[in-house]
């Protein structure tokens, strides 16, 4: 499993935290500016009652924010406090008294301080270290180093090439378990393959989703190639473990002999999804009332089309569609 400090799955609040201090932002710009200046800071991105309570000293501004105010703010060695929207600077030069007994493992005073008030308050905390020029974002439990934009494209770069692969690897898998379908030939692992690569597929997307927030404005080219390389598979995902109540990506470990060669059908949850105009509600019913795909497979538009909600015209086009694929499947044996 991936560190904490980069998660390799989705993190709202970390997420929303990168995104306040992604380049092309006003607190980035402010931010910035304090490591070129070689100052460090300690930042509370909150200003709710919580967050003032911990607060001892300083001044009391309710200020606009601006970039320029957050700098000169940073040559003071207090905390600054910002507003939950990053509209106002609201304490500066404050001392901050989070709970002493919340574990950490920073070993620098500002670093303690800033995962003690994230962990202990469930608010984001930038801190900036003066020493190493290093912004580090505690929120949603975990810590990340923000990286140079140059940098920080190039592992995204490699990460979407690694996704890419990581996909193919995928739809054999996933093109496999049709075919074994249709032939009412599954076994217990062929699903649990399909869903180990679909869930190593789904962290690599989403630690590139963690960097394209974090790229902000410079992004925008990597969120085009995301979407193309990620579009429906999630859902292709969601309709896998659907069809397979019980066998997921951890099924995979420990498998073998009898408890892997097991057969298992599908409900066809996945299959029906190919039919056009086919509601999810009504691939339900249908399923619910077939039980299994092999069972679907055999029926007739006549028995498909007495399922409540299908009509007659609807239960043809299911039945095309997985004659079909079944067409298909069995073609692509001999091609």
């Amino acid at each position: 499993m991936p560190v904490p400090s980069t998660p390799s799955v989705p993190n709202d609040a970390l997420h929303a935290a990168l995104a306040l201090v992604a380049p092309g932002t006003a607190l980035r710009d402010g931010i910035d500016r304090i490591v070129k200046a070689g100052m460090g800071a300690l930042l509370v991105l909150a200003d709710h009652p919580d967050v003032l309570s911990i607060c001892s000293g300083g001044f009391l501004l309710d200020a606009a924010y601006s970039p320029q105010r957050l700098s000169e703010l940073a040559k003071m060695d207090g905390a600054i406090i910002i507003s939950t929207d990053g509209a106002r600077i609201a304490r500066a030069n404050v001392h901050l008294v989070p709970d002493p007994t919340v574990a950490t493992s920073e070993t620098g005073t500002r670093h303690r301080t800033a995962e003690r008030v994230a962990l202990s308050l469930g608010v984001p905390v930038v801190s900036v270290s003066e020493e190493m020029s290093v912004i580090n974002v505690y929120a949603g439990g975990t810590k990340r180093q923000l990286h140079d934009i140059g940098r920080l494209l190039d592992r995204a770069n490699q990460a979407l090439q690694t996704l890419e692969r990581y996909k193919t690897k995928l739809d054999d898998a996933t093109s496999t378990l049709t075919s074994l379908e249709v032939e009412d030939v599954v076994t217990v692992r062929d699903v649990a393959t399909v869903c180990q690569r679909g869930e190593m597929v789904r962290q690599i997307a989403a630690e590139i989703e963690t960097m394209i927030i974090e790229l902000g404005v410079d992004a925008r080219l990597l969120r085009l190639q995301l979407d193309e390389v990620f579009s429906s598979l999630d859902d292709e995902l969601e309709l896998v473990i659907a069809d397979y109540p019980g066998v997921g990506a951890g099924s995979l470990t420990g498998l073998s002999g009898e408890a892997g060669d097991a057969a298992i059908a599908p409900k066809g949850l996945r299959l029906l999804a190919r039919v056009p105009r086919l509601s999810a509600d009504q691939a339900e019913a249908i399923t619910g009332r077939f039980g299994e795909l092999p069972r679907l497979l055999r029926a007739t538009s006549d028995e498909i089309a007495q399922v409540p909600g299908v009509s007659a015209r609807l239960a043809n086009a299911v039945k095309d569609t997985l004659d079909r694929l079944t067409e298909t499947t069995i073609l692509d044996q001999y091609i």
